[in-house]
């Protein structure tokens, strides 16, 4: 049963992904009338590994549309007809452009998966990840035209563990998020929560990343080499190298800190298990390593590369 805050509290809700499904559900749990969902069509050329906000709308017989462009005079006019009290938005990819967010009578928020004004723009947890931060969160702000950048209503951290992948960390962000709405909204909605304005010179901002971006440069310590194949590991692109004619991907790794055998970046079998040398002398083992298309084991690493790969042949960035 719903745990109503104030049956006549209405939203447009602007959703995609995990945290748009999670979100999206704490909202109805609480009672806001959703008179609206606006979201995307799924990209038949994207790796699609998380939940449809549209099946949720659909499940609560609520109408949901999903233009491509959100702020066309089309849309505008459906948000407006619906003249809702907020709007949210939820992981959703595009911005919203100022008509919209003039629309509802008591503002728009957003839910950003950073703990702002850190990692303001796109993919705040992958590049948390390789830049070795041990906790990121979620953010529930105010909207306006600059991105991230509106009064903060409320945060919640979740750590990063040394070994945690993106995707890890991205399944405590969804338990966050929701946890963070069910709390703050009901406040929120009574008027009982301050807002405090974002000082953007504390944090930076981050543009979308490319599956070229995972190629590894095996110049790197072992620790900025594993945070980068962590935080593209599966069902991100995954990180990898070339070398040769041959196309090498290390989508999982796992690091303790131990010293390296060789003098010089390599990768070998040791105990049945891979091993990556660094030039700081740590290595990290390799947990999921691909030999131009084929998960490798150690007899087809052993057939192309022989006992040791050297790394310093390899196309790093």
């Amino acid at each position: 049963m719903s745990r109503h805050t104030d049956a006549a509290t209405s939203a447009v809700v602007f959703a995609y992904h995990d945290i748009g499904v999670r979100c999206l559900e704490a909202l109805l749990e609480l009672g806001i009338e959703i008179r609206l969902v606006v979201t995307h069509q799924d990209n038949e050329s994207e790796h699609i590994w998380f939940d449809s906000v549209a099946e949720v709308a659909q499940r609560n017989k609520i109408a949901v549309i999903t233009p491509e462009n959100v702020n066309s005079a089309t849309v505008i006019e459906h948000v407006s007809r619906c003249d809702p009290d907020y709007i949210f938005s939820f992981y959703y990819r595009q911005m919203l452009g100022q008509k919209l967010l003039d629309i509802p009578a008591s503002g728009a928020f957003n839910v950003h998966g950073s703990l702002l004004p850190k990692y303001r723009g796109r993919v705040p947890v992958n590049w948390a990840i390789i830049h070795g931060e041990r906790e990121c969160g979620v953010s529930l702000h105010r909207m306006e035209i600059k991105p991230d950048a509106g009064n903060l209503l409320a945060q919640a951290a979740v750590s990063i563990l040394g070994n945690d992948t993106a995707y890890d960390v991205f399944q405590k962000l969804k338990c966050a998020s929701e946890t963070m709405l069910m709390e703050v909204i009901p406040q929120m909605l009574k008027g009982r929560v301050l807002e405090t304005p974002l000082n953007l010179e504390q944090g930076s901002y981050f543009s979308g990343r490319k599956p070229e971006d995972g190629r590894i440069d095996w110049s790197l310590p072992a620790g900025d080499i594993h945070n980068l194949i962590r935080a593209v590991a599966p069902p991100y692109p995954g990180a990898f190298f070339d070398i040769g004619a041959h196309r090498i991907e290390v989508l999982g790794s796992y690091i303790r800190g131990e010293q390296a055998r060789f003098s010089k970046p390599c990768i070998y079998c040791e105990d049945g298990n891979f091993q990556a040398d660094c030039s700081d002398g740590l290595r990290f083992m390799i947990t999921h390593l691909v030999i131009d298309g084929s998960k490798a084991d150690p007899a087809l690493f052993l057939q192309t590369f022989g006992q040791h790969l050297e790394l310093e042949g390899a196309n790093g960035s």
